[in-house]
C-alpha cells in the first residue's frame, strides 16, 4: 500500500509532465465525450487498485455508468470498457439527483465523512445534472460543497464537465476551486490531454498539451504541432449558453413550431418554474400557454422554481382572466400585475457563497434543528450577493422607479395542498424612497430578511409540528408592487383583506357557508391576516354582505376599525395611522363608500350645543357593500377559482376605487384552504335541564359536525388571571405550553377569558400557536364585565393555523341568548394541574379530568355542545 502524498495518474510519462497528482487534488476534466473521461479514468483507477487506495464511484441515478458490470445485459456501455473489471475494489453508490439539490448532496457528503482520509472519489459527468436540475448555478453550488470536504479530508477526487454545455460562469468556478483541470480531446482517433491548472507545482512545459498513446507520452512542443492541433479545436464557436438559456431559446423557437412541440416545451417550462404538484401542475398547464410562461420566465431573477406564493397568485388571476365563465366579466376589473421572482437557486447560492453551508447541514439533523436555527438566522440576515445578481436587483428598482413594492416569501412549500406556511415567512415592504444606493440596500436587506425566515421560531417550529423538517424547503421570492395610490404623504389601497370561498365559521343559522366570505380592512391588508388588538376588521358574509357579524351588534363604533396601516413616503416607514389622519387625505374616490361619521355621537354633540362634525368616523363599508358591485365581484371570483381548484381556497386582495365608483380588484395571494370538510351529521342530545351540559352555543363555532370525547379540560379562570401583573400574565402562557406538551395525544380542550394567542395579555392568554397546537378544542370564553371578549380573526394567520391542525373552536358570549355556560359546576371539580408540573400556578390554571364528558356541533342547526 502507498503513503506517499505523490499520486499516479496510471501514465507514467504524463506523471512527470505534470510533477505527479497530489492527495488533497480535486480534477476537473473538461471532455467533449464521456469517452474521453474515461480514457483518463481507466489508467488512473487501475493505478489506485494496484497502490491499494480506498475507491469510491458515485453514480447518478438513470445514466450510463463509468464503471460496467459484465454480468449487467441491461446496461448500454458507451464503450463496451469499463474502466475496471475489478469491481470488488470499487465501492459504487448509485445516487438519484431528482432527490433535490440539498439531500443529493447532503447524502453524498454523509458518505464522504464516513469514508477514511486519503479516499480516492470518481464522479458521473456533472453535466448530466442539468437534466434534473435545470440550472448551472446548482452545479456550481453542488461541486463547490463537494470540494469543501473532499480538500478537509486530504482526498483525490475526478469530475467531468462537457465542454460546450454550460456558460463560461460554471467553467470560471470549476477553475477558481478545482486544484487540477485537464481539457480532454480526441482528434483523427488520437488522444489529447492539455493541463490548463495544475496547483502549488510548476514547470516550463508543464501546461502544453500531451499526446497519449498507450503508454507512449509526447508533449507537443513545436509551434507548427500546436497550430495544427488547436486548428481542430474550435472553442469560441458556441456562445455558450446555459442550460436554462438554451431551454428559454428553444421554448421561444416552438412558438413557430407545432402544437405538439408547444405542449412538450411547455411540460418543461412548468416542471422548471413550478415543480410537480399533480393539480397545479395540470391547471398551469389547462390556463397557462407557452406565451404565458415565457412571460414569466423573462421576470425570473436566477433560475429555479418561483414558489408557491407566486404560483398561487399567478394562477388564481389567470383563471379569472381566460376562464371562459370569468373572462369576459373579470378582464375589465382585474388589475394586471407586473411582478419579479427570485428563483429558488438564489437561495442555495446565497448559502454556499455565504460559507454557511455547513452550518446548515448541521440545523437539518435532528441534534441540531432548534440548536443552530438562531445562528444560521443571524448569518443569513449578514451574508453579501454576488455583484451579478446585485446588478439585477438594481435593475429591478429601476423598472419599479420609486413605487413602493413588496418583497414576499414563496418557499417551494408555502401555500401549497395540506401546508399553507401562514404567516411563518416574513414579507417586508420596501418603501423604495431615496437614492438609487438608498433603495438597492432597503431591498437587499428586505431579500435576507425574507430568507432569515426560514429559520424563525414560528417556521421551525411548524416544520417540525407538520413533519415537513426532512423536507426540501428552497426560499424563492416574489417581489410585487404594492396595489394603491399616493394619498398625501399616504400610499395605500383604498380596500384589502381575506377572502374564503367556504365560510367555516358560521355565526348565524341562515348564513350560506357555500358562498364565501371576506374579512375587509380600509389599507394595507396587514391589518386583515393579524390579529390586531383593539381593532376590528369588517366580516363579510357574501350571502348577505349587509349582515352584522355577533361582534358589531351592540357598539358599531367600538367594534370597527380604527387605524389604518399605510406607507408614509416622508418617513420611508410601514406604519398604523389613525383613521380620521387619512379620511382627510384627497382619497381620489368617494370616502362615504367606505364609512360615515357616527350618527349616534353627532346627536349627542349636537344635543350638548357640541360640533357634530367632531364626531368619529366609522368604517362600517355600508354604501361599499349595499350598493357596489363589489360584494358580488368577490363571491364570483372565491366560486371561479375554488371550482377550478376543486377545493376551498383562501385569497388575498386589494381594490381600488374611482370617482365615478368604479374599481380594479387585484389578486396578491391565492391558496388552497386547508379544512377537513363538515363530517356526517350528529345527533345532538336533548337537554331537560340547562344545567345537565358544561355549555351550549347557537352558533359561534368551527369545525364541523363532531362527537368527541374530552379527556380533560385545561382551564384559565378569569378572574385570578386578570388580576395577575403583566409579567405574570406572561408566565402562565409559558405554563400552558408545558401542559400543551405534556398533554400531547389526549383529546384536552383548552378553556380561558378572552382571546387566546393575543399579544395583549389584558385581553386573553398571549400563548404562541405552538405552545396550544396539541389542544383538541380550544374554547375563548367572554366575560363582558372585565371587557374580554373573543374573536376567532377569521381569514388571520391564526385562523390558518387552528384549521390546518383541526382544532375545533367555539367562542362562549356571556349574556347572549341561546348560550349556557355552567361554569360553576366545572370550578367543583378537582384540579390535577399539579399532577403534570409542580411548576403550573394551580390557583390561575386548573386541569380537570373530564372522561365521560363529550363536545357534540351540528352545522345544519347551528348547535354546539358539551355534556
Amino acid at each position: 500500500m502507498i503513503h506517499s502524498d505523490l499520486v499516479s495518474t496510471g501514465i507514467d510519462g504524463f506523471d512527470k509532465s505534470i510533477d505527479m497528482l497530489r492527495l488533497g487534488d480535486s480534477i476537473v476534466c473538461q471532455v467533449g465525450t464521456i469517452s474521453d473521461y474515461k480514457k483518463f479514468l481507466t489508467p488512473f483507477v487501475n493505478r489506485a487498485i494496484e497502490d491499494g487506495r480506498n475507491i469510491v464511484y458515485f453514480k447518478f441515478a438513470n445514466k450510463k455508468p463509468l464503471f460496467d458490470d459484465p454480468s449487467d445485459d441491461t446496461i448500454d456501455s458507451i464503450n463496451n470498457e469499463s474502466i475496471s473489471t475489478d469491481l470488488t475494489k470499487i465501492k459504487i453508490f448509485q445516487l438519484d439527483p431528482n432527490i433535490g439539490f440539498n439531500y443529493f448532496t447532503l447524502k453524498i457528503s454523509e458518505i464522504i465523512k464516513s469514508e477514511v482520509k486519503n479516499t480516492f472519489y470518481i464522479f458521473d459527468n456533472l453535466t448530466c445534472l442539468q437534466r434534473m436540475w435545470h440550472s448551472d448555478s446548482m452545479i456550481i453550488n453542488f461541486f463547490s460543497v463537494i470540494c469543501s470536504y473532499l480538500h478537509d479530508l486530504n482526498a483525490v477526487s475526478c469530475f467531468a464537465i462537457m465542454r460546450k454545455a454550460h456558460s463560461y460562469v460554471l467553467p470560471s468556478k470549476a477553475r477558481e476551486i478545482a486544484k487540477v483541470i485537464f481539457d480532454i480531446y480526441t482528434i483523427d482517433g488520437k488522444y489529447y490531454i492539455h493541463p490548463l491548472k495544475v496547483s502549488d507545482r510548476v514547470s516550463p512545459t508543464m501546461f502544453l498539451p500531451i499526446h497519449i498513446d498507450g503508454t507512449k507520452v509526447t508533449q507537443i512542443t513545436s509551434s507548427d504541432d500546436t497550430v495544427e492541433l488547436f486548428s481542430h479545436i474550435n472553442w469560441r464557436s458556441s456562445k455558450r449558453l446555459s442550460y436554462w438559456r438554451r431551454t428559454i431559446n428553444s421554448a421561444r423557437s416552438a412558438l413557430k413550431k407545432d402544437e405538439k412541440t408547444q405542449e412538450d416545451i411547455k411540460k418543461l417550462l412548468i416542471y422548471c418554474l413550478i415543480g410537480i404538484e399533480p393539480k397545479i401542475f395540470d391547471m398551469c398547464m389547462k390556463y397557462f400557454s407557452l406565451k404565458d410562461l415565457l412571460k414569466i420566465s423573462s421576470r425570473l431573477i436566477g433560475t429555479g422554481n418561483i414558489g408557491g406564493k407566486s404560483v398561487g397568485m399567478l394562477v388564481a388571476t389567470q383563471i379569472l382572466n381566460s376562464s371562459d365563465d370569468a373572462k369576459d366579466y373579470f378582464k375589465p376589473i382585474l388589475e394586471n400585475h407586473d411582478s419579479f421572482f427570485i428563483g429558488t437557486d438564489i437561495y442555495y447560492s446565497y448559502i454556499v457563497e455565504n460559507g454557511l453551508w455547513d452550518l446548515r447541514t448541521k440545523q437539518k439533523t435532528d441534534e441540531g434543528y432548534f440548536k443552530y436555527a438562531p445562528e444560521l438566522k443571524k448569518e443569513l440576515e449578514n451574508g453579501k450577493f454576488p455583484e451579478d445578481i446585485e446588478d439585477q436587483f438594481m435593475q429591478i428598482l429601476e423598472y419599479f422607479g420609486q413605487s413602493p413594492i413588496i418583497v414576499r416569501s414563496s418557499s417551494l412549500l408555502e401555500d401549497n395542498f395540506g401546508n399553507a406556511f401562514a404567516g411563518k415567512y416574513e414579507s417586508v415592504f420596501c418603501v423604495n424612497q431615496g437614492t438609487p444606493k438608498e433603495r438597492l440596500n432597503e431591498f437587499i436587506n428586505a431579500v435576507k430578511v425574507v430568507y432569515a425566515s426560514t429559520m424563525s421560531p414560528d417556521a421551525i417550529n411548524y416544520r417540525k409540528t407538520r413533519g415537513l423538517d426532512k423536507k426540501d424547503e428552497q426560499m424563492a421570492i416574489l417581489v410585487q408592487r404594492v396595489s394603491g395610490d399616493y394619498h398625501g404623504q399616504y400610499f395605500f389601497p383604498h380596500l384589502a383583506g381575506v377572502g374564503n370561498s367556504s365560510n367555516l365559521y358560521v355565526y348565524d343559522e341562515n348564513v350560506n357557508m357555500d358562498d364565501g366570505m371576506i374579512r375587509l380592512v380600509f389599507g394595507l391588508g396587514t391589518r386583515a391576516v393579524d390579529r390586531i388588538i383593539g381593532d376590528y376588521v369588517r366580516i363579510v358574509t357574501l350571502d348577505d354582505p349587509m349582515r352584522l357579524p355577533i361582534m358589531n351588534s351592540n357598539d358599531e363604533q367600538k367594534y370597527s376599525q380604527h387605524s389604518v396601516d399605510v406607507l408614509n413616503l416622508a418617513t420611508n416607514r410601514h406604519m398604523n395611522v389613525n383613521i380620521d389622519d387619512v379620511i382627510n387625505e384627497k382619497l381620489k374616490t368617494d370616502i362615504n363608500l367606505f364609512g360615515s361619521k357616527d350618527y349616534n355621537t353627532q346627536i349627542r354633540l349636537k344635543e350638548l350645543g357640541l360640533d357634530p362634525n367632531s364626531a368619529p368616523y366609522i368604517l362600517n363599508f355600508k354604501r361599499l357593500l349595499k350598493y357596489s358591485a363589489f360584494p358580488e365581484a368577490m363571491k364570483k371570483a372565491l366560486h371561479i377559482i375554488s371550482t377550478e381548484y376543486n377545493y376551498p381556497v383562501d385569497i388575498e386582495f386589494t381594490a381600488n376605487f374611482k370617482e365615478d365608483g368604479s374599481f380594479k380588484i387585484n389578486i396578491v395571494q391565492c391558496r388552497p384552504l386547508q379544512t377537513r370538510g363538515l363530517g356526517k351529521s350528529i345527533e345532538i342530545p336533548k337537554l331537560l335541564n340547562k344545567k345537565d351540559c358544561l355549555f351550549s352555543s347557537k352558533g359561534n363555532f368551527m369545525g364541523g359536525n363532531i362527537r368527541l370525547p374530552i379527556d380533560c379540560i385545561v382551564y384559565v379562570s378569569a378572574d385570578e388571571y386578570l388580576d395577575l401583573t403583566e409579567v405574570d400574565k406572561y408566565k402562565i402562557a409559558r405554563q400552558i405550553g408545558i401542559l400543551n406538551t405534556l398533554l400531547k395525544g389526549k383529546n384536552t380542550m383548552l378553556m380561558g377569558p378572552g382571546r387566546w394567542g393575543t399579544s395583549t395579555p389584558s385581553l386573553g392568554v398571549p400563548v404562541h400557536f405552538t405552545e396550544l397546537n396539541n389542544m383538541s378544542v380550544m374554547c375563548e370564553i367572554a366575560y363582558s364585565d372585565r371587557d374580554v371578549v373573543p374573536e376567532l380573526s377569521y381569514g388571520s394567520h391564526f385562523f390558518q393555523d387552528l384549521v390546518e391542525t383541526g382544532i375545533f373552536y367555539v367562542a362562549l358570549f356571556d349574556n347572549k341568548e341561546n348560550v349556557v355556560f355552567n361554569e360553576d359546576a366545572l370550578k367543583e371539580r378537582e384540579n390535577i394541574a399539579s399532577r403534570f408540573s409542580k411548576s403550573i400556578n394551580t390557583d390561575v390554571i386548573k386541569v380537570y379530568d373530564t372522561k365521560g364528558l363529550e363536545i357534540y356541533s351540528d352545522i345544519k342547526e347551528q348547535i354546539v355542545m358539551c355534556k
